[in-house]
């Protein structure tokens, strides 16, 4: 027999299991958003976003944070990024409301020449060895970023990683992954496997790996800035490496290099503003694609439906063929940016794209002269953003440790062409065309840092993802967790996408013509990426994080005292 206080029990839950089931929805992401007043750190690693974050616990910006969390992924996460990488940022200053685009990539060593090529028999560039390598950007990258922006030293930002490099750390799923599949490539090189494999083999799941190296050079950089890097100790063993392999790296290459501060190049998108790095970075692609996708009611024809993903594969093979064609270092060839960037030039490009039938071959427009990586995002409490991707280019680069320094080389160089007469044929002091972008969007008060990893995955993931944002009013994790399409070759009827994309579907689209193979549900082949979003109305911000990624988007801790 029930008593009157059982009743009331039994009234509580079940009008409590009535405002649950009212309260509840289904959707299609698996994690919420991070929201917080406070800044927000997203990476593909929890300690390093953990880093950023206690970076503005202690009175740092988000340009301190990105700095530091960046750091600490080129430790956690070796094989993707590192101080012998490149770097590119979009930094939004809330004090001037300005937008600043950074380029931080290197250049090829003055004496590496398709002269120097010839004599040695070689016809195309290498894609690894001493000859991919270029000079590293990311440490010039993070001093520029400092002598702006920057608030707390650089011994501040740095000591976390350096204190992890020395005690430690356990390597998590997908990194360890990526470091096995490595191996290979290590073991050739003493220094790297030295460096980077565990008796003879990459660190497994839940091994604690430690780089001591990595450490002693970070706190150089700590001490000495950029000098501590490009010159003394760090650099002679870089240059000293390079002579004995055969390689033509020079005190002067690295001294003489200097990452520059870049107006970004911009396109409109139903209203929204989207940001991308000037040439030589290939973020031209994603907004050529962004006009193209915007000649078709994307919105109407529905989310991923067959109709909407093939408009979108076949601006990607339109927007990719000038890119390809098109972009170098600025510095030796003048991209047609504004052309092709022009609305009109759009709309005619966008008459080549066959609604019923998949293109075999995409050619570039002719105009008058005019693999693998780590993306973070940071905003703190004021609303300074900053959209930051740094890599080795392939899994470890080059493959090649210089003596006690911890940190593989980049093989960048392998992006050059040996063509006569191509804009990114390959010269001395030159930059490459470069696969890596930072992506930044705005529209009234709200502003969005974001980026998608993956070589040429990126610029086509960027356009999925601001068509997410955009076309299909997804929020920031929703839009980051959908699925996606991936084209990496330049021409023909191949296209991957992931499964979740239901069969029916990729069926209507192979209908079109598309050779079209299923991934995974959640695959590294499209990449993964970050996203943080500020409401100036409000003073919130929002994090996504990618759960292709082993990260997490981690907001500031509240304060201690």
């Amino acid at each position: 027999m029930f008593t009157r206080a059982s009743w009331v029990t039994v009234s509580f839950f079940l009008m409590m299991a009535t405002a649950l089931e009212a309260a509840s929805f289904n959707r299609t992401q698996g994690r919420s958003m991070v929201v917080s007043r406070g800044g927000i750190v997203a990476t593909e690693h929890p300690m390093a976003s953990q880093t950023g974050a206690a970076i503005l616990a202690q009175g740092g910006n988000a340009m301190d944070a990105a700095i530091a969390a960046n750091a600490a992924m080129g430790f956690l996460s070796p094989g993707m990024n590192g101080i012998g990488g490149d770097l590119f940022a979009i930094v939004f200053d809330a004090k001037s409301g300005k937008i600043h685009g950074l380029n931080a990539s290197g250049w090829s060593p003055k004496a590496l020449t398709p002269e120097f090529f010839k004599k040695q028999g070689i016809t195309s560039m290498p894609s690894g060895g001493i000859h991919s390598v270029t000079v590293p950007g990311c440490v010039d990258g993070w001093q520029t970023l400092h002598g702006k922006f920057g608030k707390l030293k650089f011994a501040q930002l740095f000591a976390p990683t350096i204190r992890m490099a020395q005690e430690g750390v356990p390597v998590p799923e997908l990194i360890s992954g990526y470091w096995a599949g490595a191996a290979g490539l290590l073991s050739s090189s003493t220094n790297a496997a030295k460096t980077f494999l565990i008796d003879e083999r990459a660190p497994r799941l839940g091994e604690v790996f430690k780089n001591p190296d990595l450490a002693s050079v970070l706190q150089r950089i700590a001490n000495k800035g950029r000098s501590g890097f490009y010159e003394g100790p760090t650099a002679e063993s870089i240059v000293r490496y390079s002579k004995r392999l055969g390689g033509t790296i020079t005190m002067q290459d690295l001294t003489g290099f200097h990452a520059e501060w870049v107006d970004t190049i911009t396109t409109t998108y139903r209203g929204w503003t989207v940001h991308e790095i000037p040439p030589n970075g290939q973020g031209i692609a994603a907004l050529a694609m962004l006009n193209l996708m915007e000649n078709q009611p994307l919105g109407k024809l529905g989310h991923n439906s067959a109709e909407s993903l093939h408009i979108m594969i076949e601006a990607k093979k339109l927007a990719y063929a000038d890119m390809i064609a098109h972009v170098a270092d600025p510095r030796f060839s003048k991209a047609p940016v504004k052309q092709i960037l022009s609305k009109e030039y759009a709309t005619v490009r966008a008459r080549l794209i066959d609604l019923e039938k998949a293109a075999d071959v995409a050619t570039p427009g002719k105009f008058e002269a005019g693999p693998d990586t780590t993306y973070l995002c940071t905003v703190d409490r004021d609303g300074n953003m900053v959209s930051l991707i740094q890599s080795n280019y392939f899994n470890f680069g080059s493959g090649l440790v210089p003596d006690g320094c911890g940190f593989a080389l980049q093989n960048r160089g392998a992006l050059f062409t040996l063509e006569s007469g191509h804009p990114n044929c390959l010269s001395g002091n030159k930059r490459p065309l470069h696969t890596i972008i930072p992506g930044f969007m705005a529209k009234g008060d709200l502003r969005i840092a974001f980026g998608i990893m993956g070589g040429w995955n990126q610029s086509q993931a960027h356009a999925q993802f601001v068509s997410n944002i955009v076309d299909h009013e997804l929020n920031l994790q929703a839009a980051i967790e959908a699925p996606r399409f991936t084209k990496m070759s330049f021409d023909g009827r191949d296209v991957a996408m992931e499964k979740r994309i239901p069969q029916s579907i990729r069926d209507t689209l192979a209908g079109k013509g598309h050779s079209v193979t299923a991934l995974g549900d959640f695959s590294s082949s499209v990449g993964g990426g970050q996203a943080v979003m500020h409401s100036g109305k409000t003073g919130v911000n929002f994090g996504a994080s990618d759960p292709r990624k082993d990260g997490a988007a981690i907001p500031e801790p509240p304060p201690l005292k």
